[in-house]
């Protein structure tokens, strides 16, 4: 039985036109070839975007501006 992979059609206007490149040292190129391959993740460039566009959301979750600073809504 062969299992059909079902990823979330491309929306109009979406299309990806920009090229983001960077260097990895030995090390980091090999723990993360390491965890793809534990994972089994067969799409690196999807991997890396989720990776790096869900750090990037949680981060600016969590520094959204409030109405009161932490130390006042500590009190």
């Amino acid at each position: 039985m062969t299992r059909n992979k079902k990823y979330s059609k491309p929306q109009e206007g979406q299309q990806r036109s920009h090229k983001v490149t960077f260097m990895l040292n030995d090390d980091e190129y090999k723990t993360i070839e390491r965890y793809l391959e534990r994972y089994k993740i067969s799409n690196k460039s999807r991997w890396y975007r989720e990776t790096v566009l869900s750090h990037i959301l949680k981060t600016l979750e969590e520094d959204y501006p409030t109405l009161f600073k932490e130390t006042e809504m500590r009190r």
